[in-house]
């Protein structure tokens, strides 16, 4: 079942290109040129590469650098920068590279590290290499190597602040410290799939960022409508169950799960032979591509299938991956359906690809992201995307359910995550009095505290879907995000202190200006639209509210993620959804003094309303959170009275 249904409206805008080649998103990058350290943040398939391109031959051209060197993560990737024909389209130069500066194809690590200082030494102007690469290189050579030079690293989300276990973002911070050089960084993900984040927010200030959405690319989309995101749940062995979401009239890219992750069978080329065991009869496998011929067992076509999997043979695996890159790229009939396990995610590009089918909870929301992005290219004949997640239902009978239920949460909130990057943005702005009407794309919000300083305009135009991914992994906020708190605590003491711990500079006027953006943007984005003659309602608390009449109150007291889980409920069995409430239920989200005095207040008026104290063993899930937050603040009283007649007796002794 779909979690997330998007549909958009083809207006061919980020497709098109100018009069000098350049589509939307190049557009907004070239126009940046001039910046020294440049950060361009744009999703799979809106042109990264090519923008790098234009970027790169203008610093060499009318900038005064001499050397570019463009950094990927895998080989594989490295085709996407190979020599390109510009002037064709329009630019005023071609990207050309020669051949013996492609250290992306096979050799050792020493010899390309020795071609990489050849290269700087030399007089030709572009290198591509791996970012293993430029990491020994850099281990070799003094920052002041890099004067004079373009340094643009793809997928950027590898490099990170974590000093201790990111060498390549070490050095690289040395190399910015060290020389003149001037960077380009790329990343098809808004955030990392870890809690660490990328730069420094001291490093992050020197970089001039370019921010292009999914939904402008998306919706400027010539043939792809429409994109589902969904899981699947099975029970037992997934190899038994893949044949029920394995679409074999779709392009395909499947997934499977990492050796060490439970749903493996711990045999990932024996996995392999059962997904196609799955499909049909093996009929004969190309020796010069490795495509394996399948002949389906349904209608007796045969299905053409790329093994990614198994690495026994490595030319073998060379030679496909260069038939990927090079022809299924290019013609719609060279492949059918991939079978990977770490590769084809970042940068592989297959257009026609329409179905990522994925086994198994992915921790990183980033590799979620990179695997939908695989998907979401805009090809002729490719009208919808769907990306589904093969998932283990949890069993009361294994001692696996908590691992089982948290992946499941998790699963789920990276969904919701998608469902807010994918629709459109808004601008939020306060609601006075008799206001006019707002402009095509803003809401206007009763009681809305607007961003008042440049610090929090910043964190709002580029760091939102970054910090809702940071709020979205907090282990307390999933269990609350699932139904274990009422949202105005879920709200307006989660939420703020998750924003408080990412952005420690923050004043707390700023962190509350921050909070409503999130707040308000998550409960808009995910609210239920209706329109009734010329007014527009909105979904909240269970009733439809008139747009205009919209206040922050209300929002507060919306879980503005509850209908993700609400979806997930109907796509289990009663039994599986009560194993899942019950491990949430024993995993309660402890009391924490911050909550319970913001509570204290809403407690006092339901006594007052109710005549009684809230009941630790009500079924209502506020009355029990009203009721452990008033043990909690009685605890701490007698603590606090306990303390104070100690200190009364030691003063009188």
């Amino acid at each position: 079942m779909n979690i997330v249904n998007v549909s958009y409206a083809q207006t061919k805008a980020s497709v098109n290109t100018d009069a000098l080649g350049m589509r939307e998103m190049q557009q907004r990058v070239f126009a940046q040129r001039d910046a020294q350290h440049l950060l361009v943040k744009a999703p799979p398939a809106s042109g990264k590469s090519r923008a790098l391109m234009f970027v790169a031959l203008d610093k060499l051209y009318n900038q005064g650098r001499k050397k570019v060197v463009v950094a990927v993560p895998e080989r594989s990737i490295g085709a996407s920068f190979a020599s390109t024909n510009l002037t064709k389209f329009g630019f005023w130069a071609d990207w050309e590279i020669k051949d013996e500066h492609n250290l992306c194809d096979a050799g050792s690590s020493a010899g390309k590290v020795d071609a990489f200082i050849k290269f700087l030494n030399g007089p030709d102007a572009v290198l591509v290499c791996t970012h293993a690469t430029l990491r020994f290189a850099f281990e070799k050579l003094a920052p002041e190597a890099f004067n004079g030079t373009v340094l643009a690293i793809d997928e950027f989300h590898h490099v990170s602040a974590d000093t201790e276990n990111s060498r390549l973002g070490a050095l690289l911070r040395d190399v910015m410290n060290g020389s003149d050089v001037h960077i380009v960084a790329m990343t098809g993900s808004y955030f990392r799939g870890d809690s660490v984040p990328v730069l420094s927010p001291e490093d992050e200030a020197k970089f001039t960022p370019v921010t292009f959405n999914y939904y402008d690319q998306l919706n400027g989309y010539e043939y792809l409508h429409s994109l589902g995101i969904g899981h699947h749940f099975y029970q037992g062995r997934y190899t038994e169950a893949i044949e029920e979401v394995l679409d074999l009239d779709k392009k395909t890219i499947v997934h499977i799960p990492n050796v060490n992750s439970g749903e493996s069978t711990k045999d990932k080329v024996e996995e392999v032979g059962f997904i196609i065991d799955a499909i049909g009869q093996v009929e004969s496998t190309d020796p010069d591509t490795g495509i394996i011929s399948v002949r389906r067992r349904d209608t007796g076509q045969v299905v053409r299938v790329a093994d990614l999997v198994d690495d026994t043979d490595q030319k073998k695996r060379g030679d496909t991956l260069h038939y990927l890159a090079h022809t299924a790229s290019k013609k719609r009939d060279a492949v059918d359906i991939i079978i990977a396990l770490g590769m084809a995610k970042e940068g592989f590009d297959w257009p026609y690809a329409e179905h990522a089918l994925t086994v198994g909870y992915r921790a990183s929301l980033t590799e979620v992201i990179q695997i939908i992005g695989r998907v979401t290219r805009d090809s002729e004949g490719k009208s919808h995307a769907q990306f589904t997640n093969l998932i283990a239902q949890p069993d009361a009978a294994t001692d696996e359910v908590k691992l089982s239920v948290n992946n499941i949460l998790k699963a789920i909130t990276a969904s919701l995550l998608m469902e807010q990057v994918l629709a459109p943005n808004f601008t939020f702005k306060t609601k006075r009095g008799n206001d006019d009407a707002p402009k095509p794309g803003e809401l206007k919000i009763k009681g809305f505290k607007e961003p008042s300083t440049p610090r929090v305009k910043q964190i709002v135009t580029t760091d939102l879907n970054d910090l809702k991914a940071t709020i979205l992994q907090d282990e307390t906020f999933a269990k609350a995000a699932a139904g274990s708190l009422d949202p105005e605590t879920t709200n307006k003491v989660l939420i703020p202190k998750i924003i408080r711990e990412k952005y420690p500079d923050l004043t707390e006027a700023q962190v509350e200006e921050v909070r409503q953006q999130v707040v308000v943007d998550s409960v808009i984005k995910n609210g239920e639209g209706r329109e009734v003659g010329d007014k527009r309602f909105i979904k909240m608390a269970e009733k439809f509210v008139n747009i205009d009449d919209i206040d922050i109150n209300l929002i507060d007291s919306v879980n503005p993620f509850q209908r993700a889980f609400e979806v997930m409920s109907k796509s289990v069995t009663p039994n599986v959804l009560r194993i899942i409430s019950d491990t949430i239920t024993a995993t309660r989200v402890e009391v924490t003094e911050q909550e319970a005095l913001q509570l204290w207040p809403k407690i006092q008026a339901w006594v007052k309303v109710n005549g009684r104290k809230p009941d630790v063993r009500s079924e209502d899930p506020t009355e029990k959170r009203y009721a452990e937050a008033l043990l909690f603040l009685q605890r701490k009283k007698q603590q606090h009275l306990a303390q104070q007649r100690a200190t009364q007796v030691g003063n009188e002794a």
